[in-house]
């Protein structure tokens, strides 16, 4: 449950679940405050499961946060020095006993948050923000759980309310933050990721089948491998992340969860075949999508070019992707082969080691 402790004039208040609290010098706001310069109702916090923000209500003075007065909307976190008038409101923000401590990325099912546990140490909190969303989000759960390699994002534990989990935290961002990279760099990276693959196609995954019962699938797809979820360590390893579009492939059709048709992830980095046949992707695609993720740290694009306007789609199902050294000329002749095969529609291995 998120918990918000508001200090103001040294005493504090504290707010659980969802809320909405009203800050003001009318008696009837949740706190008042006696600053002539604060508004009758200056602003609003609103307190919800998954983000703590607060929206100034057209005062007269305004709402500023660590200083910079805010227009509309602005999320809070813990630490932050929210200001009415002459007033100053601290503001700690906790989930689940987790100092939250800011926004580190938001999509299309989740946030994660930079959070601090109770001993100091720095953590990730993944929280389900679509409610439709509530399978898929189960998935990455159990499947980030079942996982244990050097080159994967560790789990730490699940969390009922809201649903989420807490695992390790990357102080290096991803691999899209930074690059593009050197050959030796490059490669290295990718046979990191090469080597956590490999360990999930052949791990052991539970399933949850569409008439409820359950079995162990043998190895997992990830289906959704690409710069942004290739993570890094503070020293530089690289850790695989984001499972929410996994499935075991043994297991394939079993399930129930993706309709014959459904395309999700991010198609630059897919092979044709995935964008056909996504429902029965097997570990071919991962390994393609990888290749192409090298493509990208050696060159700074995907395999293949997007024209604006352009439907992605189609462009995978039509164009094949540019060799390497179109991009990058001066890049050895024997590894440009190499990329090249890996990424013809009919290869499914990757050769580089």
């Amino acid at each position: 449950m998120t918990e918000v402790t508001l200090v103001v004039g040294g005493a504090g208040r504290v707010f659980t679940g969802d809320a909405e609290v009203l800050l003001g010098r009318d008696a009837a706001c949740d706190v008042q405050v006696t600053d002539r310069r604060v508004s009758r109702r200056h602003c609003r916090l609103v307190v919800r499961p998954d983000r703590v923000a607060v929206r100034d209500l057209g005062s007269r003075n305004g709402t500023s946060v660590n200083g910079v007065p805010i227009d509309g909307e602005r999320e809070l976190h813990d630490g932050d020095e929210l200001r009415l008038g002459d007033t100053v409101a601290r503001v700690g923000v906790t989930r689940n006993g987790l100092t939250i401590l800011r926004e580190l990325g938001r999509g299309a099912q989740g946030v994660v948050h930079l959070a601090r546990e109770p001993d100091g140490s720095l953590v990730a909190v993944k929280t389900l923000t679509a409610p439709g969303a509530t399978d898929l989000f189960r998935r990455e759960l159990e499947c980030t759980a079942a996982l244990d390699h050097p080159n994967i994002v560790r789990f730490h534990r699940s969390l009922a309310e809201p649903l989420g989990f807490v695992a390790e935290y990357c102080a290096g961002g991803s691999v899209a933050d930074h690059g593009p990279y050197g050959v030796e760099k490059a490669l290295d990276l990718t046979r990191q990721a090469a080597a956590a693959l490999k360990y999930a196609h052949s791990a052991e995954i539970p399933v949850v089948h569409a008439d409820g019962t359950t079995a162990v699938g043998r190895g997992l797809v990830h289906r959704d491998i690409k710069p942004q979820n290739l993570l890094l360590t503070a020293d530089g390893r690289l850790k695989v992340a984001d499972f929410g579009l996994a499935k075991a492939y043994d297991q394939a059709g079993l399930s129930g969860r993706t309709p014959t048709g459904a395309i999700a992830g991010s198609v630059a980095f897919m092979p044709r075949r995935q964008v056909i046949d996504y429902k029965y992707a097997r570990p071919e695609a991962d390994r393609w999508a990888l290749t192409a993720c090298l493509y990208w740290m050696l060159t700074g694009s995907p395999p293949r070019d997007f024209p604006a306007g352009a439907d992605p789609v189609a462009v995978v199902l039509r164009e094949p992707p540019v060799p390497v050294r179109e991009r990058l000329p001066a890049l050895p002749a024997a590894l440009a082969a190499e990329i090249d095969a890996a990424l013809t529609e009919n290869v499914s291995e990757p050769r580089f080691k």
